[in-house]
């Protein structure tokens, strides 16, 4: 072998190692990738139930309820449909009807949503760019600073 073959041999090897390792990454991580659903969106994609998402939308007026110590129900909707989220824990302080929320969890056999975490928005200037676009396509109006931060890139 010449030293040209030789290095071609070697830079071939090290590619092959480093394409090998992003393939394991990546089939590591597929487990604990999680993708972002609005209410109308579950009915449309199917999906099952005990699969973790992220779900997304506004906090319906009137459906935030208080229960015994931690736990909070309330309805998150797309201006479509609406879905019951459930949620054991302190809720952020920015949590209110009407604003913008994400929330992490499995959507439960009965058709509910069984959230593990919680993060709000605290104006429509801080609307997450996916969020944003799928109200759109759905025909909400956004205010103009969600309209902004979503072509900015949201938060």
């Amino acid at each position: 072998m010449t030293r040209k073959q030789k290095r071609l041999t070697m830079i071939l090897g090290g590619l092959s190692v480093i394409g090998l390792a992003a393939g394991l990454v990546l089939y590591a991580l597929s487990d604990t990738i999680t993708f972002f659903h609005t209410p109308s969106d579950l009915a449309e994609t199917g999906v099952k139930p005990g699969e973790r998402i992220r779900l997304g939308g506004m906090v319906e007026d009137g459906s935030v309820k208080k229960g015994p110590g931690t736990m909070t129900s309330f309805s998150v909707t797309d201006q479509i449909d609406s879905i019951t989220v459930s949620y054991n824990g302190i809720l952020p302080d920015l949590f209110r009807e009407g604003q913008g929320v994400v929330t992490e969890g499995k959507l439960q056999e009965d058709g509910s949503f069984l959230a593990d975490t919680v993060l709000a928005k605290h104006d429509e200037n801080h609307m997450p760019r996916e969020l944003a676009d799928s109200l759109k396509e759905k025909g909400v109006k956004l205010g103009k600073g969600a309209d902004k931060a979503a072509e900015e890139g949201g938060y």
